[in-house]
Order: structure tokens, then C-alpha cells, then sequence
């Protein structure tokens, strides 16, 4: 059933999505579409594409790793400081990633918090290698996992887990075959926007782990670097971003909408 509504609220809501759109399509209209294979097979632009590709899923890795341990915790237990915890984890969403990439220094960095005895106990150098890439990446992704897959955690039926711990199933148990099942589509989502998110990184890529090619270089920052030598490059890599980061939400539409499409 449609929704009556003012003329002025649904003009504003096309300009608002003009806003938005005419952007995007300034962007395909300029694409250089019959250079496209030639721009996307320099060795430059492959290398990118392949870090991104590694670095992102291997952030993706982590993040999967950490982030449900920590999505349990923060939904299933209550503790002094849970908020605190929360907000901590969660800062990454609207901190600018420059700063994000300035705390990993201050953290990992050679003379860092932890980088210092990183480096001279085992001679360890996270900033300006591909593993600060992953790094950089993981931070800023951990969080949309997070608050994915507690949200899915905290508006489950905990009905079915306590009648599995009643028939006598370990709490690990419990924990696999019943509490993962449930929350899967919400992993899966948060899964997805955590790669999409480390994939599309830039701020605190190129402030903690530099933007050397072949090493550190991923998409965005070989965007960057493009502008400076090749419109056309820069184009065509930016549409391949701008693809993927189309087809990542038309994957989650569902999950976005509630479940309507």
C-alpha cells in the first residue's frame, strides 16, 4: 500500500538521491570502457589488485576470528565497563582512518607501545609491509562484524539453547550446533562488510603501512597514486571498486532492508 506523503518530502528524496547518483554516473560515463582490459592488465594495476584481494581476505580472517568471541562477550555477558568495551570496540566506524592509522604507529610502530618489542625482541616491523596492510585493514573491519553479529546474538530465541543444554549438550556444543546455525546469515553479513570495508581502505593504510607497489600498494591507494600520472587508470580502477562495492550491497539487500527486497 503506498504512503501518502508531501510533495516537498518526495522532492527532497530526489534530490537527495541525485545527490548521490549523478556522481556514480559521472563516474561510468567517463570510464574509458574500451581501454578497460588494457588498464586493468598493467603490472600495476594487477599487483594491486592482488594485494587487495590477499590482504583483505586475510583481514576478513581476523576479523572473523576475533570478532565473534568478542560479539558473544559484549551481548551474552554482563560486566563492569561493558559499555566502555563497547564504545572502544566500536570507534573505529567514526574515527577518520588517517587516526586510526596514526594510533596503529603509536601502537605497532617501530618504537610503538607494542612495535618497539616486537622489534627488538624477535625483529618484527608491522608499519610499511604487507602485514600492516592487513593490519590497518582488520582494524577498521573488526567493528562491522562486531556489531553485526551481536545484534544477531541479542534478538535470537535463547529458548533453543537452553532446551540443548536441558538434553545434556556441552556448552561447546551448544555453541556450534545451535547458537553458530542461528546467527550464520548475520555472520555471513558482517563477514561480507567487513571484507568490503577492508578492501576499500585507504586512511590508515597509507598512513601505518605506506603505499609502495607491490608491497603496500592496494586498489585504493593505487586510485590515488593514478591521479597523478593516468586519468584513465584511476577511472577504470575506481569502476572495478565501485562494482564490487555495488554487488557486496545488492548481495545484502535483505539483511539491510529486514528482508524485503
Amino acid at each position: 500500500m503506498r504512503t501518502p506523503a508531501p510533495r516537498l518530502l518526495i522532492a527532497l528524496a530526489m534530490v537527495a538521491f541525485a545527490f548521490l547518483a549523478l556522481p556514480l554516473i559521472g563516474l561510468l560515463l567517463s570510464a574509458p570502457w574500451g581501454q578497460m582490459t588494457e588498464l586493468l592488465s598493467t603490472p600495476a594495476a594487477r599487483d594491486a589488485l592482488r594485494l587487495s584481494l590477499v590482504t583483505s581476505l586475510m583481514a576478513t580472517a581476523i576479523t572473523i576470528v576475533l570478532g565473534v568471541p568478542l560479539a558473544w562477550v559484549l551481548a551474552r555477558r554482563e560486566f563492569r565497563g561493558r559499555a566502555l568495551v563497547r564504545g572502544l570496540v566500536l570507534i573505529p566506524l567514526v574515527l577518520p582512518p588517517v587516526v586510526g592509522g596514526v594510533t596503529l604507529l603509536a601502537a605497532f610502530g617501530r618504537r610503538g607501545l607494542v612495535g618497539q618489542y616486537l622489534y627488538d625482541w624477535f625483529g618484527i616491523q608491522l608499519p610499511f609491509s604487507t602485514a600492516g596492510v592487513v593490519m590497518a585493514e582488520a582494524f577498521v573491519a573488526l567493528p562491522f562484524l562486531v556489531i553485526t553479529v551481536e545484534g544477531a546474538l541479542r534478538v535470537m530465541d535463547i529458548r533453543f539453547e537452553d532446551a540443548a543444554r536441558t538434553l545434556g549438550a556441552s556448552p561447546t556444543r551448544v555453541l556450534l550446533r545451535v547458537t553458530a546455525p542461528l546467527i550464520a546469515p548475520s555472520l555471513v553479513a558482517g563477514a561480507v562488510l567487513a571484507w568490503a570495508r577492508a578492501l576499500g581502505e585507504f586512511g590508515a593504510t597509507i598512513t601505518f603501512a605506506g603505499n609502495f607497489p607491490g608491497v603496500t600498494q592496494t586498489l585504493p591507494l593505487a586510485v590515488y597514486s593514478a591521479l597523478e600520472v593516468s586519468r584513465e587508470e584511476a577511472i577504470a580502477l575506481s569502476v572495478v571498486l565501485l562494482g564490487i562495492s555495488f554487488a557486496v550491497l545488492v548481495s545484502l539487500r535483505g539483511r539491510l532492508l529486514g528482508g524485503r527486497g
